[in-house]
């Protein structure tokens, strides 16, 4: 108090209860599996489709005819209700991304002819330079500048020409009075007289003092896959962040430097001559052969020795992909599911749910891993390890697939009956849905859909309103159910904790079920209640968190109260409770647990629960009867 007391008056204090917590940004999903391209085992957030098709890559050509990975339909359904999606692209470890020498054309004696080298910061054979049809999908080409311009120097003696996916590196301007250059990313599929730039990098230098040095104004960092105790996590190598969303300079070789290319009166230092054998000539060429295609994918008959990399054309092998329906228990769209690649680090789905796993780093509260199936081993085995991750992060949702395209009604009661938690649920049967972007009709496992009814819940609803029935459970994007359930059979799957997903004549393919697959009756048994519990904890952590390290009082425990109540209040009001209380005073506070630096709440809820039955009684009474009051 600064006033004075010594005379009478009138004294005011102030006394703030006020306290905000730091707002939460949005919370999305996660969507794990494989992608045409783009950054592998990095986690990557998108909020919207057209930017998910530019890291990630849409339809990918295999044997005959177009395909898109379950990973890019399960997208396009969340983000139809915008963003953001966490999407974490699954494949080998063990790969090395294209690159391409920018070298010198004229090559003095002694010195080295590289000048730098550009590495492609997605993985994928859309990378290379190489264009074809069948299950050829990858060959290794590298090509050097051309100085020739009526030439499209990006294809090759016999080769079949670029990508849109794809891309080229172009010096188009070197200026040697002042060391520097233009460095442009033009697509793949361009041609000299119809350039496609994509990106333009103007005035870079090679000298490390400047503020356009190459590295510093494109990037030169990758990520590794580490891991410690058994827990993956992402190891950064390389100094300077990547401003290119394409590529970055890399680390092997070294980049050619010229530190004081100029003197001080701004001519060029003796030692570097007229500068054409240090600076990149105009010229371009192309990212290839750097990348194996079966480092990523194994081979459907991997018996056959003869298949190597950029030769997959054997007719024992249409392509390396099973996708939709043809899922099998080892390969799921390409990506080896085998046992050996269950342990974080090695690769894959284990490697993927490991880094999520950092609760401080990774924000989703919703987990999709569509093409996983819960009915062979080793798919089993990643569900197993999805499960576990919800229930030791506490604050995100599994939805994942039991079933296969053509399994009964009784296998999908079996494949649930076996879990046991109240943080992942299941859905029967697949739907049909139609790509968009090729015309094609294709059957797709409920996950894929099931994403997109979630979002538009929370969108027009609450997280904590049922993700069904005809309100908030239609799926508008099914054709149709790949089997008409009937009512016996919504009944067997219900009991199983299986949630049902029905077709009713003019109203279409709904979701008519909630449950998660917890065997104990209770209300965590319901998707609603458990997506509330998820909320109010993931609220009441990230508000605490600002109060962590401040003086252990009565005014913190206020502080705390002034914060939580209110939540609690809103939620009340928008039908996610029926009552609660919160309890942080003396009683849990006590002088012991204050001296161990800990401070103690509790907080009660009576959940809201759905109106999943309704039961109406018709009475038929005589005429002239008195009706009840």
């Amino acid at each position: 108090m600064a006033e004075k007391i010594v005379s009478p008056g009138v004294f005011t204090n102030e006394i703030d209860q006020s306290f905000l917590p730091a707002a939460a940004g949005p919370v999305g999903a996660a969507i794990v599996g494989p992608t045409v391209k783009g950054p592998v085992l990095e986690p990557t957030i998108v909020n919207s489709y057209g930017e998910y098709v530019r890291l990630f890559g849409e339809l990918i050509q295999s044997g005959s005819d177009n395909y898109q990975f379950l990973t890019s339909h399960t997208a396009k359904e969340y983000l139809r209700q915008g963003g953001p999606v966490t999407i974490v692209r699954v494949a080998g470890t063990d790969t090395t991304r294209a690159t391409a020498n920018v070298d010198l054309t004229v090559r003095p004696t002694g010195s080295i002819d590289t000048i730098f080298t550009l590495e492609a910061l997605g993985d994928g054979p859309q990378f290379n330079n190489f264009v074809g049809t069948g299950s050829a999908l990858g060959t290794d080409q590298l090509l050097t500048p051309q100085s020739d311009s009526t030439s499209n120097e990006h294809f090759g003696s016999g080769s079949f020409g670029g990508r849109g996916d794809n891309f080229r590196w172009e010096v188009s301007n070197r200026n040697l009075s002042k060391g520097t250059f233009t460095l442009l990313i033009r697509q793949g599929n361009d041609t000299i007289k119809k350039k496609k730039i994509i990106e333009t990098h103007a005035n870079l230098s090679l000298d490390p003092d400047s503020g356009d040095y190459i590295l510093k104004r494109v990037g030169n960092q990758t990520n590794t896959i580490a891991t410690e105790d058994g827990v993956a996590y992402l190891q950064p190598t390389g100094e300077f962040p990547n401003k290119s969303n394409y590529v970055r300079v890399s680390n092997l070789p070294d980049v050619r430097k010229t530190p004081n290319y100029l003197d001080e009166n701004g001519n060029i230092t003796d030692a570097y001559g007229d500068g054409t054998t240090f600076l990149p000539p105009v010229g371009s060429g192309s990212f290839g052969g750097a990348f194996g295609w079966n480092n990523r994918y194994p081979l459907v008959d991997s018996s056959d020795t003869s298949q190597t990399a950029g030769d997959l054309g054997t007719a024992e092998v249409e392509h390396p992909f099973n996708f939709y329906d043809t899922i099998n228990g080892t390969n799921s769209q390409g990506v080896d599911l085998s046992v050996s690649n269950a342990v974080p680090g090695t690769g894959g789905y284990a490697t993927a749910l490991s880094l999520l796993s950092n609760k401080d780093q990774y924000n989703f509260n919703l987990l999709i891993i569509p093409g996983i199936v819960d009915q062979q081993t080793d798919h089993s085995v990643v569900i197993g390890q999805a499960i576990q991750l919800c229930e030791d992060r506490g604050d995100c949702f599994l939805v994942y697939d039991n079933t296969n395209l053509t399994d009964s009604v009784a296998t999908a009661k079996t494949n649930t009956e076996v879990r046991n938690s109240s943080y992942a649920a299941a859905y029967y049967p697949w739907v049909q849905i139609i790509d968009a972007t090729t015309g094609n009709y294709r059957y797709v496992p409920p996950s894929t859909v099931i994403a997109g009814v979630y979002h538009f819940n929370d969108v027009v609803g609450q997280p904590w309103f049922a993700p069904a029935g005809l309100n908030r459970g239609g799926i508008d994007s099914a054709v149709q159910a790949y089997r008409k359930l009937t009512q016996g059979n919504r009944d067997d799957l219900y009991e199983s904790n299986v949630n049902p997903i029905a077709t009713f004549p003019g109203q279409g393919v709904t979701v008519f079920g909630q449950k998660t697959t917890q065997k104990k009756a209770s209300a965590l048994d319901r998707v609603n209640v458990r997506r509330l519990l998820i909320n109010l904890k993931t609220f009441v952590a990230s508000s605490s968190r600002g109060l962590l390290f401040e003086q252990n009082t009565s005014s913190l425990r206020n502080q705390f109260l002034n914060v939580v109540n209110p939540y609690m209040e809103q939620v009340q009001s928008n039908s996610g409770l029926n009552a609660f209380r919160v309890v942080m005073d003396d009683s849990n506070n006590t002088p012991e647990t204050i001296d161990r630096n800990m401070l103690v709440g509790q907080i009660f809820i009576q959940p809201t629960k759905t109106a999943e039955f309704i039961v109406l009684d018709f009475v038929v009474q005589p005429t002239g009867a008195a009706f009840p009051e």
